[in-house]
């Protein structure tokens, strides 16, 4: 029960602390899970931020269970779940009412502007921990660098994307395995 506990209070306080939901919540989960609880590695949560972004739902909620569940099983899955979402419920209930009424404000409006700057940032500061931990050879920079191209010139479903670095992934190691032979 501790242990379930422990997991409801860390991403409860993951989900306070945090304004922009999904990415912004990356840098904040990291420090968390991986520096302060060891819960994960960098290497396991950049595949949850990966996994978590592909299935359906909120990135920050997904990530929090397969963490849980890989703690506590299917217990800590939902008390992770509940725990990161939880915050934001009683904060945007709370706060409704009064955002609405006070939105024509100018100093209203500025500071959602310099919340956005910072999120900016945030969400900056962790696709930076993210390339670190995830680009592991000049073949993952050329993937990177080649779906980044195709993203800017291409219309398509980021799905697409996914699915082929996945695919180009699976075939650069099954390449690699032949070579080692």
């Amino acid at each position: 029960m501790k242990d379930l506990w422990e997991l409801f209070y860390t991403f409860a306080k993951v989900g306070v602390m945090t304004f922009g939901g999904g990415y912004a919540m990356l840098p904040i989960l990291q420090r968390e899970v991986v520096e302060k609880k060891g819960w994960a590695t960098d290497e396991e949560l950049t595949d949850y931020f990966a996994i978590g972004q592909c299935t359906p739902g909120v990135i920050a909620v997904n990530t929090a269970t397969f963490i849980g569940q890989k703690h506590r099983g299917v217990a800590g899955g939902i008390v992770a779940t509940l725990g990161v979402v939880f915050p934001s419920l009683i904060i945007i209930s709370a706060l409704a009412k009064v955002i609405t009424a006070y939105a024509h404000l100018s100093w209203v409006q500025h500071a959602f502007a310099g919340i956005r700057v910072c999120v900016c940032v945030l969400i900056f500061n962790a696709v930076l921990k993210l390339v670190k931990s995830a680009m592991k050879d000049a073949w993952c920079w050329g993937i990177f660098g080649l779906i980044l191209v195709l993203s800017f010139v291409l219309a398509v479903s980021p799905i697409l994307y996914v699915l082929a670095a996945g695919l180009a992934g699976v075939v650069l190691q099954a390449v690699k395995g032949r070579e080692k032979k």
